[in-house]
């Protein structure tokens, strides 16, 4: 924060200056004049004492008396009249002195919810922070969102979503502690400095905010809830701005996961919070990628397990050498926490359709596209079958694959983007089963026609007995519903041979093929991979 500016003089405080030093200079001069006067008077031949009668002594005398008179006359009317200016020009500087706090505290408020805004958040993290740096004690921050704000203002208006803000703000100031800092950081984002605090004192403050915000107990509002992500310093946040960005980076990522939630930071699950980049450097930087070119398509082929044909292909995007991120799972992460996976949905489509001129007719492109961009208001499914028309590969031949690591947000926009979809003829896949924390909820609310299994599950079903019995479940799930069901993974003869078992449709793995710039064809014989352990047409070769 810059520096308290210099007082000022006001206009009439300088005028009455400059009258005042003109006053005294004239009576300056005045005095100087009856001086000289006087002793020239003394100093003149003419004047002879003897025939005036008059002691020259007395003249000189009375001369100088009324000289001092008049100096020290002057000199008290200057000091009076200086005095009194002084007092203006002090009761001048109190004023603009008490107007500059005002307006300082001002820049420091919120005017909505009346708490700390932005910029008092950031000057109080540096001193909370320095603080405890200094007395080897803790400090906690949680980062808190509101679930849904946007909904409410659509439906009800901005002065219902308003009225959410400020109950919001009166939730966070009955439950805390005198020495805890709440702030309000722009649209529906609070923040609390909670210090001495760890990561489990913070965890239970933000459970208690939490369970508060869902009491219902609000007036008009009722029941609302938030998203909280929490983070301390000196563990696990080494600074400052690791406090900030871990925080930050659990909201975000307990937002993608079910919102209604309190989430403590986690190295292994929040990558973006490694990436030192602040996230509005994350975001040019997405935008980078998304925008100059730095992707590029490979195809991993999809085989038949019953004939050992090329069933089809799933398209990925692998990073261009000017990318700024190290893999694509980077990039994803960064483009949900930036709130630009639409955009890289529909540029990462973009790029696979461009590349599919080798697909045959009787083959499939699968791409990937986020639960999130589906349900999106911002995104028509038509325009993906629009982009793959435009690159020449008919909606019959189109495999949209849905992960399920995601939970979904609003279940019944994604079944409507889903229906549109498929009455285009695009066929719709469920990806990652078995990884994810959805479960399998989507499989009975969501109409798809392919499931993949995911490779942790199918790794897990060669060797233990409990992982199978969900596999041939699954497997018996599908061909009860229809679909087809697709085993990833598949990297040894023996995870083959157990696939194989379980009569799954079809497979795909470094066993069938590396993920390659052009789409492979070579057809295959299983038995001859399981019995040789190897594949001579791996594409990766």
């Amino acid at each position: 924060m810059s520096a308290r500016p210099t007082t000022t003089i006001s206009r009439s405080s300088a005028r009455a200056i400059r009258r005042l030093t003109t006053a005294a200079f004239a009576a300056y001069v005045l005095l100087a004049g009856i001086a000289i006067g006087a002793s020239v008077a003394l100093a003149l031949p003419v004047f002879d004492p003897r025939q005036s009668g008059v002691d020259p002594v007395v003249v000189i005398g009375a001369t100088g008396a009324t000289v001092a008179l008049l100096v020290l006359g002057g000199l008290a009317f200057a000091t009076a009249r200086i005095r009194r200016h002084a007092a203006v020009l002090e009761s001048e500087r109190t004023d603009l002195r008490e107007a500059y706090d005002r307006a300082r505290l001002d820049s420091l408020r919120d005017g909505l919810t009346g708490l700390g805004n932005h910029r008092a958040f950031q000057e109080e993290l540096d001193a909370q922070v320095a603080t405890a740096r200094d007395d080897e004690s803790p400090v906690a921050l949680l980062i808190i969102d509101v679930d849904d704000l946007k909904k409410i203002n659509d439906r009800k208006g901005h002065a219902a979503g308003d009225e959410l803000l400020r109950t919001v703000s009166q939730v966070m100031r009955a439950n805390l502690r005198r020495s805890d800092r709440a702030y309000r950081l722009g649209g529906d984002e609070f923040a609390l400095l909670l210090p001495g605090c760890d990561l489990d004192d913070a965890g239970i403050i933000a459970n208690h905010l939490l369970a508060a915000t869902l009491s219902g107990h609000h007036g008009r509002i009722g029941a609302f809830s938030v998203t909280i992500g929490i983070s301390a310093f000196p563990t696990p946040s080494a600074d400052r701005q690791q406090l900030l960005h871990h925080a930050d980076a659990a909201m975000y990522s307990g937002k993608r996961h079910g919102r209604t939630k309190v989430e403590r930071f986690d190295p292994q699950r929040h990558g973006i919070a490694d990436d030192p980049r602040t996230l509005a450097q994350l975001v040019a930087s997405v935008e980078r990628v998304t925008s100059n070119g730095q992707l590029r398509a490979v195809y991993q082929p999809i085989f038949s397990l019953r004939t050992g044909q090329v069933s089809g292909f799933e398209g990925l995007v692998r990073l261009g050498p000017d990318a700024e991120f190290d893999e694509p799972t980077a990039l994803f992460v960064a483009a949900e926490a930036t709130s630009r996976t639409i955009e890289l949905d529909v540029v990462c489509a973009q790029t696979v359709l461009a590349g599919a001129r080798d697909l045959r007719p009787n083959q499939y492109l699968s791409i990937n596209l986020s639960p999130r961009t589906l349900e999106s208001d911002a995104f028509s499914p038509l325009e993906v079958v629009a982009l793959a028309r435009r690159h020449g590969v008919p909606p019959e031949q189109l495999v949209i694959e849905l992960t399920e690591r995601e939970a979904v947000e609003d279940l019944e926009s994604l079944r409507a983007a889903v229906a549109t979809l498929r009455r285009q003829g695009v066929r719709i896949a469920l990806d990652d089963i078995g990884a994810g924390n959805a479960g399998l909820r989507l499989l009975s609310e969501v109409d798809f026609d392919i499931m993949k299994i995911d490779l942790s599950l199918v790794r897990a079903g060669a060797t233990h007995e409990p992982s199978e019995a969900v596999l041939r479940a699954l497997g018996s799930f599908a061909r009860q519903r229809g679909h087809q069901i697709v085993a990833e993974g598949i990297e040894t003869p023996d995870l083959l041979e157990a696939v194989l078992e379980l009569q799954y449709d079809a497979g795909q793995g470094f066993l069938f093929g590396r993920p390659a710039p052009t789409m492979a064809m070579t057809d295959l014989k299983l038995v001859d991979l399981i019995t040789d352990g190897s594949h001579s047409e791996d594409p990766a070769a």
